[in-house]
């Protein structure tokens, strides 16, 4: 074993042994699909959607017998820039296949033909695509769906931050979008999703074009119990030890939010030496560690927003949770301007996701966010 790596990994691709628990969820995804069922997931952001879904992918029933997009449209701002994503995602899941599979891509999307070159070096196939090269998106979104209807495998595509396609400004776009999926027999769906209220209204109201059209399954935290048992046998497993009660405080902290406790247990690792412990004592470094990292990006990040948003900011990030940030007594308490300039600095923020607002109040969505200007300010 490489004692050099920390087995705590951040990003999207996690070796199985490597991947703590979710086994009902796993479980759940593959029955449905085999069973031909489109799947909404719905969980705050940094739960571990993602991680999830490449997760279930690499599972020897998925990964043998369909072949598998995963397609964020997060930053996507219209159904061009979605039909951008998604064709290249596709694209570049083909691109190390056969031959065969990634020239039937381009004599299907025929819209897209000007944008294919091969490399006249490698002969390797490029996709030279800019949002200029999608002309007609609808087009273009019926030819991707229907080269995945041809496929000789299966598909499951994979659609992160489905809730996106509401901000288009496009009221047709949820219509046009039900009406391709629905024609597709050999390809199959799972929409992400980390705004509940959107998401829910998207899947669950009868006006809604994609009203029961998915089966819903609900992301929770990982079980403390499970975390605590993963997180001490990789400490063990490479020689080190880690005090129980260590994890217990990160996931009360975070509200066992999943980027957040494997942030914070990398960091740890990294700061534990072999045959060393790890306790409650280290926690305060290891958080002032990653806010020290972070302290430019939030810099930024703070200098891009309006003073009275930053105020609001503040105070909440003070605050942790707010039930009613336009209360008298919130305003006087953080010396805000007026409860009507409050609503409007929320609403900005809220837009951006900076605050997310949920059953516990309002608050930063990022946990580090907050701890960062409770301590710079």
């Amino acid at each position: 074993m490489n004692k050099l790596t920390n087995p705590f990994i951040i990003s999207r691709s996690i070796p199985n042994h490597l991947f703590c628990d979710r086994k009902e969820e796993t479980s759940f995804l593959v029955k449905q699909v085999e069973n031909g069922r489109n799947v909404v997931i719905v969980s705050p952001r940094r739960m571990g959607k993602t991680q999830l879904i490449y997760h279930f992918f690499e599972q020897p029933e998925i990964k043998d017998n369909f072949q598998t997009f995963f397609v964020d449209i997060y930053s996507a701002t219209s159904l061009q820039e979605m039909c951008y994503l998604f064709g290249k995602t596709v694209f570049e899941k083909l691109k190390p296949q056969k031959q065969q599979n990634w020239e039937r891509f381009f004599q299907t999307l025929k819209s897209l033909r000007t944008a294919f070159k091969i490399d006249p070096i490698s002969g390797e196939p490029a996709l030279e695509l800019g949002l200029g090269a999608i002309t007609n998106p609808e087009t273009t979104l019926e030819e991707i769906f229907s080269y995945l209807e041809a496929a000789q495998k299966p598909c499951i595509v994979a659609f992160d931050e489905f809730q996106q396609i509401t901000e288009f400004g496009d009221k047709r776009v949820e219509a046009l979008l039900r009406g391709m999926i629905q024609k597709c027999a050999n390809t199959s769906f799972i929409f992400c999703g980390s705004k509940r209220h959107t998401i829910s209204q998207m899947f669950h109201s009868k006006a809604r074009p994609f009203y029961q059209s998915a089966q819903l399954m609900d992301l929770p935290p990982l079980k403390e119990s499970a975390y605590t048992e993963f997180a001490t046998r990789l400490f063990a497993e490479y020689g080190k030890e880690l005090q129980s009660e260590v994890v217990t405080r990160i996931y009360n902290d975070y509200d066992g939010t999943t980027w957040y406790l494997q942030m914070l247990m990398n960091e740890l690792f990294a700061m534990t030496g072999e045959n060393e412990r790890c306790t409650l004592d280290a926690i305060p470094q290891a958080t002032r560690n990653i806010l020290e990292v972070q302290d430019g990006a939030y810099r930024t990040q703070l200098s891009m927003i309006s003073t009275k948003q930053k105020g609001v900011l503040q105070a909440i990030a003070q605050e942790g949770f707010v039930k009613s940030p336009t209360s008298m007594a919130f305003v006087k308490s953080h010396s805000l301007d007026s409860a009507s300039s409050v609503q409007s600095a929320l609403r900005a923020l809220l837009d951006t996701d900076v605050v997310t607002n949920d059953e516990k109040g309002y608050h930063l969505s990022d946990y580090f966010f907050a701890q960062w200007l409770r301590v710079a300010f």
